[in-house]
């Protein structure tokens, strides 16, 4: 007779292998619903090294990219080299069946450390926020056009473990295409095409083709 504590053991560790196997259901949704995306993902022209965020037109030939929870229809060609501020994964709202991470971006005079240290930056709800004490480091309009929140939606398995390895101070360049999300009951999820904006509705939506760490 197995000693009850070895049966224990033994139990956690076969959940453990399952839990971890191919067969687990640990893999967030927004994985698996992009999976669903049927010739790959066209990656847009990118953005030169140190550069401001590149948005491009959208070719004639570009067809909406359906997913089983939405279609995505590309608003436009998007390459970012930046640097993370802020990463937050999010899981069981939404969005996050589509897109379960969020990065605070940024590029310019946001990249730099004698700024972003002057700022205490944090995202939830799906927003990011800055806070600092005394006179902000750079003016207002500057940091909101030299940051903002992203979020990510992996094109394949292999962007979203890309994005997941992704940390807080990392520089990477994003490669993909700006979306709005519309799903068969009329819900709707749309990019901002600006780097302008801040508020609601100045969150970019990205299609995820690819993530260089550099």
């Amino acid at each position: 007779m197995i000693n009850p504590r070895t049966l224990i053991v033994l139990l956690a560790l076969a959940a453990a292998g399952w839990w971890y196997s191919p067969l687990s259901p640990r893999g967030n949704a927004g994985q698996a619903l992009a999976q669903g995306a049927a010739g790959g993902c066209e990656l847009p022209p990118r953005v030169a090294p140190l550069e401001a965020p590149l948005q491009t037109p959208v070719p004639a030939h570009l067809q909406p990219i359906r997913l089983p929870a939405a279609t995505l229809r590309p608003l436009a060609g998007f390459s970012v080299d930046a640097k993370v501020l802020s990463r937050h994964d999010y899981d069981g709202d939404r969005e996050s069946a589509l897109s379960p991470v969020d990065f605070a971006l940024g590029w310019g005079a946001m990249r730099e450390d004698s700024v972003v240290d002057r700022l205490n930056i944090t995202q939830s709800g799906r927003w990011y926020h800055y806070r600092y004490t005394g006179a902000p480091p750079i003016p207002h309009e500057d940091i909101g056009r030299s940051s903002a929140n992203m979020h990510m939606i992996p094109a394949d398995a292999g962007v979203a473990d890309a994005l997941e390895a992704v940390e807080a101070g990392d520089r990477v360049r994003i490669d993909g295409w700006l979306v709005e999300v519309q799903a068969t009951d009329g819900w709707q999820w749309r990019s901002s095409t600006t780097r302008e904006d801040t508020g609601r509705g100045a969150c970019e939506v990205v299609y995820v083709c690819a993530v260089t760490r550099l």
